[in-house]
């Protein structure tokens, strides 16, 4: 395959969970931000869409202060914030139409029509179909193109890069909503492992559609270890960074190069601390410092992807 067609369909694939991403990330907080609460205490949540995406600044730039409806402008119709819905699902399509041999008819067609819907959106018909509406729209449509490109794509280089795409995207995501979690919504670093407010242990469940499959294997009240234990190490947990990982590990290997050979080694490398690994032992060393590790070795396996794989 092409590396340049290789490239298209990864950023495909991870521009269309970055979009279902953000929209499950401001649905939890704006779910949130319902709850009552003390008046200075009141945008406090408004804040973590922004630290987990990194873009607080660029944010900060534009606007004087951190609520609820500049936050939305900004995350899900700014055409100037590469992170919102709206330029997700404009380089999802992008990506799609450069490679529109390598796809599927079907697929194409959900990429499309969710961008010619989404440019009929504007902050009125926001307000008045609801963001929550909205934010569920959004998950489908990637929920849709997920359920497309198993049920029509040939199992060819073309799925599996972008499978790849997906993993490593949510890889990504997992571990900053747990680090904005720990680092950024806790009122200090001295509340980190102790009694948390259990509304906001759901939000983080409730994110990641973690918060039935917590009570399922757990059966008990919300924790901070066990909430830690669900999304970094479980296996069988679809959004945890042990699955995706260890699918990551899986595709890589199925189609290496001699020249992609550092990023199997990197990935299979994360993906065995992850399988042999102890929540306790991450809390002793510290959750904020665990992840902040992580995070950047999946910005290093990123490029050791590209390195590998996309660049002539």
């Amino acid at each position: 395959m092409l590396s340049r067609t290789a490239n298209n369909l990864y950023w495909m694939a991870r521009y269309v969970e970055r979009a279902e991403n953000t929209a499950r990330m401001l649905d939890v907080t704006y779910r949130m931000s319902l709850v009552p609460k003390e008046p200075r205490l009141a945008d406090q949540e408004w804040f973590a869409p922004l630290n987990i995406t990194g873009t607080l600044f660029p944010f900060s730039g534009r606007y004087s202060e951190v609520g609820a409806r500049d936050v939305l402008r900004y995350m899900v119709l700014d055409q100037d914030n590469p992170s919102s819905i709206y330029s997700c699902a404009r380089v999802a399509r992008e990506n799609a139409r450069a490679v529109r041999g390598s796809i599927t008819s079907d697929m194409w067609e959900v990429l499309n029509s969710t961008w010619i819907e989404l440019q009929n959106m504007n902050e009125s018909r926001l307000d008045n179909d609801g963001v929550v509406h909205f934010f569920d729209w959004v998950k489908e449509r990637s929920h849709l193109f997920r359920g497309v490109t198993v049920g029509t794509a040939l199992r060819d280089q073309a799925f599996q890069f972008n499978r790849l795409g997906i993993f490593i995207e949510r890889a990504d995501n997992t571990t900053r909503i747990l680090d904005a979690k720990y680092h950024v919504l806790l009122p200090s670093v001295d509340d980190v492992g102790g009694a948390v407010d259990y509304y906001q242990w759901a939000a983080v469940l409730q994110s990641v559609s973690a918060f039935d499959s917590y009570r399922k294997i757990y059966r008990d009240m919300i924790t901070p270890l066990r909430v830690a234990e669900l999304l970094i190490l479980r296996e069988d947990m679809p959004r945890s960074l042990h699955a995706c990982m260890k699918e990551s590990y899986e595709i890589l290997r199925a189609v290496s190069t001699e020249q992609a050979a550092e990023a199997v080694r990197v990935a299979g490398e994360m993906h065995a601390g992850l399988h042999f690994g102890r929540i306790e032992r991450i809390f002793q060393g510290g959750m904020h410092e665990y992840l902040t590790d992580f995070l950047k070795r999946v910005d290093d396996l990123g490029r050791e992807i590209t390195k590998g794989f996309f660049t002539v």
